[in-house]
């Protein structure tokens, strides 16, 4: 097995954390945007935007309503991808795993740390439901706005996270001529086995 490259942390985890810093430190607008590919049971992909919300026990959070698309393909197929891609580094991050929803509390954190609108809109939409216009959508968010007015604001059942669990990860890093650097790191028992892949 090659040893680990010069520079990379022996767990991936850490050496995510690091490039996650230094693309936050870079000024990037949205550096926690990254890519969800899911896929239903039968094998029909799809994939999104959504945003990285930080690691809890070496699992990358992120949160949803728990009756959009995206879910409904988790819960017949909790196998996922995740791809960030930081261009002014010239860095790709690609994470696969197997999801699974965060704890209640977990859940309950997260949503109490979001914007009072953020909250609000978690409720008036029914996410990946169609609609038959936008001003439903606001008129259901007015109603809300006055119903909570001076009121905590709870969390909605079918509203929550999910942590993917890395089984691979790959880190890129673009080079002159399209040579670039790949080093991939996959689950090996308790450890991970390193190898370098072409570009």
């Amino acid at each position: 097995m090659p040893p680990v490259p010069p520079g990379f942390d022996p767990d991936p985890i850490r050496q995510f954390e690091k490039w996650y810093a230094r693309a936050v430190r870079s000024g990037l607008k949205v550096p926690n945007a990254m890519t969800l590919a899911t896929a239903t049971r039968d094998g029909a992909p799809s994939a999104r935007v959504v945003l990285f919300q930080g690691i809890s026990s070496s699992a990358l959070l992120f949160f949803t309503n728990y009756r959009s698309r995206k879910a409904a393909a988790i819960g017949e197929n909790p196998r996922a991808a995740l791809v960030f891609y930081w261009p002014r580094l010239e860095r790709q991050v690609l994470v696969e795993g197997i999801v699974r929803k965060t704890t209640r509390r977990e859940s309950d954190r997260y949503y109490r740390s979001r914007p009072r609108g953020n909250r609000l809109g978690a409720w008036a939409s029914p996410q990946s439901a169609e609609i038959p216009d936008r001003a439903c959508l606001e008129a259901r968010f007015e109603a809300l706005r006055r119903r909570y007015s001076g009121r905590e604001i709870s969390r909605p059942p079918f509203w929550g996270g999910f942590r993917l669990v890395p089984r691979r990860i790959e880190f890129w890093q673009g080079r002159p001529y399209r040579l670039h650097d790949r080093h991939c790191y996959t689950k090996n028992g308790r450890g991970w086995a390193v190898t370098r892949l072409a570009p």
